[in-house]
């Protein structure tokens, strides 16, 4: 049972229409490797898709580039000539901006004032005064925004180094306690006072009880360092 014929016409729902030209555009890719091979041919297919997306295909062996060039041998016309003039014409536009915007910035520059009249000259000056006026106005902010960032660098550090201070004030106002092994000394008291400082203690610890393995702990000292 062959398939039914299918009316040549655009296909209005966008999802089919993209399905048909998917299935259509492999089947042409197709004719043409087999056209390439079976019959030494060279083909060239370009195609864009309504989504604008753009599928090619060109024989082996050579290039889309030498497919156009022998098209225009056989039909006898010029496909770059159009192209190549337009290419002419914005170089040519490029070139007049660039010299103009040369000719600026050597008048900006203080150099090529003789052919400008007097008008030129003011317009000249006020552009100058313009610019001038809007880089000192970016001096000053750029200014101000260092010095300000400079401000709260040297507060930082300044709280840290109040910080610090205190931390070590109260380090020193803290009794600090250090171990001693002293074998020369005896049991001193429980508080001793060591170095002339009210807040330096010393302890001794003398168990009498051995540890589990039979050991004995040796005396020694607690002391504030």
């Amino acid at each position: 049972m062959g398939r039914g014929k299918i009316e040549i016409k655009k296909i209005e729902n966008p999802t089919n229409r993209q399905v048909t030209y998917s299935k259509r555009r492999a089947g042409i890719m197709k004719k043409a490797k087999e056209l390439t091979v079976l019959c030494d041919a060279q083909v060239s297919i370009i195609m864009f898709s309504s989504t604008k997306k753009f599928s090619e295909f060109c024989s082996p062996g050579t290039n889309t580039k030498q497919i156009f060039d022998r098209y225009q041998q056989a039909c006898q016309v010029d496909l770059w000539s159009a192209q190549y003039e337009r290419m002419q014409n914005h170089l040519k536009n490029l070139k007049e901006i660039n010299d103009g915007l040369r000719r600026e910035i050597r008048q900006r520059m203080g150099e090529d004032l003789d052919g400008m009249d007097i008008e030129e000259l003011r317009g000249l000056e006020q552009n100058l005064h313009d610019s001038l006026k809007t880089v000192r106005e970016r001096k000053y902010h750029v200014l101000q925004t260092q010095t300000e960032t400079y401000k709260k660098k040297v507060k930082h550090s300044s709280e840290a180094y109040n910080n610090f201070v205190r931390a070590l004030q109260m380090k020193e106002d803290d009794p600090v306690y250090g171990y001693v092994d002293d074998e020369a000394s005896h049991f001193e008291g429980a508080l001793a006072l060591a170095n002339g400082s009210s807040h330096m203690y010393a302890f001794r610890l003398q168990p009498n009880q051995p540890n589990l393995h039979g050991m004995e702990y040796a005396p020694h000292d607690l002391r504030l360092a």
